[in-house]
C-alpha cells in the first residue's frame, strides 16, 4: 500500500478507477479552454449591455424635460430636435426623423435583447445540467485517496459553474423581459409628442428599462468573474490529476 492508502484506512483504489482519472484529465483541459472562453466573451456582452443601457438613458434624460415640437419641418428626413439625444445617436444610432416612424435603430435593439436573453437563458439551462452531472461524477473521486487534498479545487470549480449559470439564466430573464418592456412603448415621433405633451410615461418606462439591461449587464460580469476565479484552480487539479494517471501508468 501507499503512504496515502494507510493514512486513509484502506487500500488504494485509484487503480481500478483508471478510466474515471482518465476521463477527467480530458474534462480538466477541454472545459477548461472552454471556460477560458467565457471567462471573457462575456464581459464583451455586458458591454454592449451597458450601452444599450445608456442609450435608452440618454433618451429619457431627455424626454423628461424637453416641450414637444409644434413646428412643421421642410423636409420628412430633418432631424426631430426634440426627440434625439446626442448620446443615443452616438452610442446606438439612434435617429428620430420627422417624417418617418419607429427609428430602426430601435427594432434592432429589441432584437438584440431577445436574441441575447433566448441564447443567456438556454446556455445557462445546458450549463447548470451539467454541473449536475459533473457534481455526481465527482462523487467517485472522493474514493481516490490520491487527489484528496484537490477536491475542494474540483468541487470550488463545479460551485463557480454553477453559480455563473444561475446567473447568466436570471441575466436573460431579464433581457427578455426588457425587450417586452421596449415594445410597450410607440416610438412614432407623433405618438411620443402626444405622450411629451401629458403624462411622459415613455421616459419613465425607459428609465426603468435601461435598469434593467444593467443589472442584466452586471450579472453577465459576475459570471464572467466566476469563471475565470476556476483557471487556477483547473490547473492544480489537473497537474494531480495528470500526476496519478502517470503514476499508474508507470506501475502498470
Amino acid at each position: 500500500m501507499t503512504e496515502r492508502s494507510e493514512a486513509a484506512g484502506g487500500p488504494d483504489r485509484a487503480t481500478a478507477s483508471d478510466p474515471l482519472l482518465v476521463a477527467v484529465l480530458n474534462l480538466s483541459r477541454f472545459h477548461r479552454e472552454h471556460e477560458q472562453f467565457y471567462s471573457s466573451a462575456p464581459r464583451e456582452q455586458a458591454v454592449a449591455l451597458q450601452r444599450h443601457a445608456r442609450t435608452l438613458q440618454a433618451l429619457a434624460d431627455r424626454w423628461s424635460t424637453v416641450q414637444p415640437s409644434t413646428r412643421t419641418p421642410l423636409s420628412p428626413y430633418e432631424g426631430a430636435e426634440d426627440l434625439n439625444a446626442p448620446a443615443a445617436t452616438q452610442l446606438d444610432g439612434v435617429l428620430f426623423l420627422e417624417g418617418e416612424g419607429e427609428p430602426v435603430e430601435i427594432s434592432h435593439l429589441v432584437r438584440d435583447l431577445r436574441t441575447g436573453g433566448a441564447d443567456a437563458v438556454a446556455s445557462g439551462a445546458w450549463l447548470a445540467s451539467a454541473m449536475q452531472s459533473s457534481w455526481e461524477m465527482a462523487t467517485a473521486l472522493v474514493a481516490v485517496p490520491a487527489l484528496y487534498d484537490v477536491l475542494g479545487e474540483r468541487h470550488r470549480i463545479i460551485a463557480n459553474d454553477w453559480q455563473a449559470a444561475h446567473l447568466i439564466t436570471l441575466s436573460g430573464r431579464l433581457l427578455l423581459r426588457a425587450a417586452e418592456m421596449l415594445e410597450r412603448i410607440d416610438f412614432t415621433p407623433a405618438a411620443l409628442r402626444a405622450d411629451l405633451a401629458g403624462p411622459r410615461l415613455s421616459a419613465a418606462m425607459l428609465y426603468s428599462d435601461a435598469e434593467v439591461i444593467g443589472h442584466a449587464a452586471e450579472l453577465t460580469s459576475e459570471a464572467a468573474a466566476a469563471e475565470h476565479d476556476s483557471e487556477r484552480r483547473w490547473r492544480v487539479f489537473r497537474a494531480r490529476v495528470s500526476d496519478v494517471v502517470q503514476h499508474r501508468s508507470d506501475r502498470s
